[in-house]
Formats: C-alpha cells, structure tokens, sequence
C-alpha cells in the first residue's frame, strides 16, 4: 500500500487542510503552500519530515508530515498524518482574532458613537 511518490496537493486534501483536491493545488499555485520558504509546487513530492507553511482562510500553519496518507480519511484519523509545529504566538494570535471578531458584539469604544455621543458631538460643533 506504500506507494513512494505522493503529489502534495493530494497530500493536503487527505489530511483535510483544504475542502477539495483542486483548493490543495490552487493554494500551491498562488503561492499560499512554502517548503524551505519558497513556493510549492502541487505536483512536487511529499516526503516523511518535510515541513510546510500553509496559509488557509482561518489560520497560517506550519507542519511536519509524519507519514504518508493516499485517501482522505475522517478527521480524527487524518491529523496522525501530520504534526502541528505552529509557533504558539500565531495560535495566540488566533484567539485574540477569535475573541474580537467572533462574540458577534461590537468591540468597545470602535465604531459608530451612540446617539447620546451624537448629541453631545452636535452640542460641541454648534457651540463654536
């Protein structure tokens, strides 16, 4: 069943980073997917150590491919294929992103002021 060779577009859709195979290689192709800092090829071949910068909507990742997964395979069994080296500032990063744009509340003191703050702003303009 060990087949030596494995495109990495292929690679990244098996181990679910991207939703489809064609997502994994346009990724490649726009340069989102780096080995060794420069940008991955879809067809190059995927080896057991290698590391990869990945760029995905949600997340930058960094991983190390721990072993070589053919066919997509349900989640739980798809992250033994890989392992997680992202550095812990981009996962804190992450949740201060989380916590700020997803409590579906309005940061305080951003955006548009309150209409007592209107009032007191048109007060202080028409007083001058």
């Amino acid at each position: 069943m060990n087949k030596e060779k494995l495109r990495l577009d292929k690679y990244l859709w098996s181990i679910r980073m991207f939703k489809t195979r064609s997502q994994a290689a346009e990724a490649c192709e726009k340069g989102k997917v780096k080995y060794n800092g420069s940008a991955a090829k879809p067809a190059k071949t995927v080896s057991v150590d290698d590391e990869y910068e990945i760029k995905t909507e949600g997340k930058k990742w960094l991983i190390k491919v721990v072993a070589l997964l053919h066919n997509r395979v349900q989640y739980s069994e798809a992250i033994n294929y890989y392992m997680d080296i992202t550095p812990a500032e981009e996962i804190e990063r992450i949740k201060f992103q989380a916590a700020a744009f997803h409590t579906g509340k309005r940061m305080s003191k951003v955006g548009r002021p309150t209409k007592k703050q209107q009032r007191d702003l048109d007060g202080f303009m028409s007083s001058e």
